[in-house]
């Protein structure tokens, strides 16, 4: 702490403030009032570190005074002087007063020191606190206006020239020229796929849980509703197996997240070739948990990268599929939502991720009627 502490002392006795500001100027800045009108408006006019005040003076006690201060500026940490032990006195400071010390009279110049440094000390802390909390605000604001333009002004142009690739592919029948308007239409699903991804993550992670009752068979028949529009699943044999008896509680919008992102990479690392592709679901819901367990028989994760797959940007596959965020959103919503995640997968056989979901609910669990 290199400034020095900026010290407003209210006592209604010249000699109490002449004493005290001849013995503390050498270490602190200090200011002083003859009564509680004359320091109100001294605090209105200037930021005041540690503010002191006598509780016994004639118009006004110290408790009093720092109630009316607390509602001018409620920062400077509060000290207050008292010659006589009134418990009631006492317990209006704290509840009322908001007083960080006590020291009785007559005072002790080093104990008054200790009490305005260690005072100082977390009014500087308090400050750069809040300093730090209103620049995460601003890059929180900044944040959300960069999400704003990421969605509308980059997936509109994003979603015409998709739009102009189909047309187009429409009335040009050459097949080498509709190779390339292909190569666009993938260039523009895989960007438009990052980009509803990271914007997916941003919703679901910048606000706290929002806990709602959970029916995973009406959840993953949603979801799969969806997958069906996305992807061409004709090739694909989904299974989907849930065991629910008991209510479940969780963040909706975050499952979500997992679901899709689980299910994706199910789908997009398939081996082309293979004529029995697969991808099973299962989930298991106690009364304390639910688990959902999702396999594939698809291409499989080197043993090497299984640790590093829920990183950011780490691919499992030097294949250009996938965007290298879906695991890392998958942990995190997990890990968001108290959860744990563990992956197994072989080379060429297949991959099985579990997430384990605990219940959120804030009553005892009950079963439901099947």
């Amino acid at each position: 702490m290199t400034e020095k502490i900026k010290v407003l002392y209210i006592d209604d006795e010249d000699n109490n403030l002449n004493s005290f500001k001849a013995s503390l100027r050498k270490d602190f800045v200090v200011h002083t009032a003859i009564n509680a009108e004359a320091g109100l408006e001294m605090v209105k006019l200037e930021e005041y570190q540690v503010v002191i005040a006598d509780q016994r003076m004639p118009e006004i006690t110290g408790v009093e005074f720092f109630e009316k201060l607390i509602a001018i500026n409620p920062n400077p940490i509060r000290i207050l002087l008292t010659g006589y032990s009134d418990i009631k006195s006492v317990i209006d400071a704290i509840n009322k007063g908001e007083v960080y010390r006590f020291i009785d009279k007559p005072w002790n110049i080093e104990q008054i020191k200790n009490a305005i440094y260690n005072a100082g000390e977390i009014y500087f802390t308090r400050k750069e606190l809040k300093d730090k909390n209103d620049k995460l605000k601003k890059v929180h604001t900044e944040m959300n206006q960069f999400v704003y333009s990421l969605s509308h002004e980059l997936r509109g142009p994003l979603m015409s020239i998709s739009g102009i690739s189909k047309l187009a592919k429409l009335e040009n029948q050459n097949p080498e020229v509709l190779e390339y308007f292909t190569m666009i239409d993938h260039a523009t699903d895989k960007l438009d796929d990052f980009i509803y991804k990271m914007l997916d993550f941003y919703r679901s992670t910048k606000i706290e849980n929002k806990i709602v009752a959970i029916d995973f068979n009406k959840v993953l028949s949603q979801q799969y509703a969806a997958y069906q529009e996305k992807w061409d699943l004709e090739d694909v044999a989904v299974d989907f197996n849930v065991n629910q008896t008991f209510d479940f509680y969780t963040d909706d919008s975050k499952l979500r997240v997992i679901l899709n992102n689980l299910f994706g990479n199910a789908f997009n690392f398939q081996k082309k070739d293979n004529p029995f592709k697969k991808i099973r679901i299962a989930v298991e819901v106690t009364e304390d948990n639910a688990i959902i367990e999702v396999f594939d028989n698809g291409i499989g994760i080197d043993e090497k990268l299984q640790k590093e797959v829920f990183n950011l940007f780490q691919r499992a596959t030097q294949q250009n599929v996938g965007s290298g965020i879906g695991l890392y959103m998958v942990k995190e919503s997990v890990e968001l939502m108290q959860g744990k995640i563990t992956l197994q997968s072989k080379m060429g056989e297949g991959t099985h991720v579990r997430v384990e979901l605990p219940n959120l609910q804030q009553i005892p669990a009950s079963p439901i009627t099947v």
